[in-house]
């Protein structure tokens, strides 16, 4: 089970740093102000993978969180956490708006973003943490959802849903397909976000705008398909082949180059794989997309400046 802390291993002295430590590497650094002292401190926390997206669960007694303007400006990826309480009532402010939830409700955290979350004695809550970029979502957008999530039809929905992730976290994140239900989550979580938002009063713009960072979404959850290529990528967000070209030249970018960069990279990182040594290089190509080994090695090396067979052999001999 990957807890990422359990304080009832740990000497009362040295749980509140220990608290701390695992809030900053799990979620995003912050002031942790506990309600208790010493002995009483307690917490449980722990963190799966679901593919482009994580699960993050605190069991705790009374906590409050505060994130600075200076902290926030420190982080790189800006990252939006879905929220769901389970024991005790949250109190958070965000963004010049204050909000109470109680154990069942939800409640979307801008963790790029200043921020004071607490509740008083015992309490806990789950949520999903998702990297905006895979929103596809402009940051204006999203911190306009954030003090409405109430107003949108799915509210509910999507409050279940991550309720239902953060209980059986351990069993889903096992599971073959866990990656395929962290890509239906972040559709779920977009989905709820411009809703709250309003965002389909000015859908058509929004569109437009978040088109090529929500092609890059696409692609990267798709890398793996055989069949991905720009006339799939066009038809799927609805726009012509023309329209798709144009918006990555206005990028500077090649689609064709960039999926394949995103190809190497996805099999350069399962070479290092301990579970993937009995894999023939070939068969790692062919995941991936190249159907030619010696297309991908030719590939690898341009991009790497080593063999995709000296790569491995370098990570064994490493450890």
């Amino acid at each position: 089970m990957p807890y990422v802390l359990d304080t009832a291993g740990i000497p009362p002295g040295d749980r509140a740093e220990a608290v701390h430590v695992a809030m900053t590497q799990a979620s995003a650094p912050c002031y942790v102000i506990h309600e208790a002292q010493g002995g009483d401190v307690h917490a449980r926390m722990g963190l799966w993978d679901l593919g482009p997206a994580n699960i993050f669960t605190t069991r705790a007694s009374g906590i409050r969180l505060l994130r600075t303007a200076k902290q926030a400006k420190q982080d790189v990826m800006p990252v939006v956490a879905l929220s769901a309480q389970q024991q005790s009532v949250g109190r958070h402010e965000q963004l010049a708006r204050q909000a109470i939830v109680a154990p069942g409700g939800l409640m979307a955290v801008d963790l790029s973003a200043p921020y004071d979350f607490s509740w008083s004695g015992d309490g806990a809550a789950g949520c999903v943490q998702i990297p905006i970029d895979q929103l596809g979502l402009p940051i204006d957008v999203v911190r306009r959802a954030v003090g409405g999530l109430h107003n949108s039809p799915m509210y509910r929905l999507v409050a279940d849903h991550v309720a239902h992730l953060a209980v059986n976290a351990d069993r889903l994140s096992a599971d073959p397909a866990a990656a395929d239900l962290g890509a239906a989550t972040i559709e779920l979580a977009r989905a709820l976000l411009l809703s709250a938002a309003h965002a389909d009063r000015h859908s058509r713009e929004v569109l437009a705008e978040t088109l090529l960072t929500r092609v890059r979404a696409y692609v990267r959850q798709h890398l793996k398909d055989p069949d991905l290529r720009a006339a799939t990528i066009a038809a799927a967000h609805n726009v012509s082949l023309r329209h798709l070209y144009k918006v990555f030249a206005r990028a500077d970018r090649s689609l064709e180059q960039w999926i394949i960069a995103e190809r190497l990279r996805g099999a350069r990182e399962e070479l290092l794989r301990p579970e993937s040594r009995q894999r023939s290089i070939a068969a790692i190509a062919r995941s991936w997309g190249f159907r030619d080994p010696t297309h991908f090695a030719r590939r690898f090396l341009s991009a790497y400046g080593v063999t995709p067979t000296e790569w491995r052999r370098r990570s064994e001999a490493d450890g």
